[in-house]
């Protein structure tokens, strides 16, 4: 899967556009499974986000303890 340039910000409203879209059922159903497909790939693309970042944060935070302690 090609890597998305997105922020988080923008994935999230992306992801929020799509379902808003396929709530109001006015797509037929390849267009609803295709904007579902594109709404899977946004969703693990913040989900790898969230992790990426707290991992950032947990090894920081272990940072800061570590110089604490000494």
């Amino acid at each position: 899967m090609e890597e998305m340039q997105l922020t988080f910000e923008e994935a999230i409203n992306k992801l929020n556009e799509i379902t808003n879209r396929i709530q109001k059922s006015d797509c037929s159903l390849d267009e609803s499974f295709a904007l579902f497909e594109e709404g899977v790939k946004l969703a693990d693309y913040c989900a790898r986000k969230l992790d990426s970042y707290n991992q950032k944060l947990n090894e920081l935070t272990g940072k800061l303890e570590s110089s604490n302690e000494q």
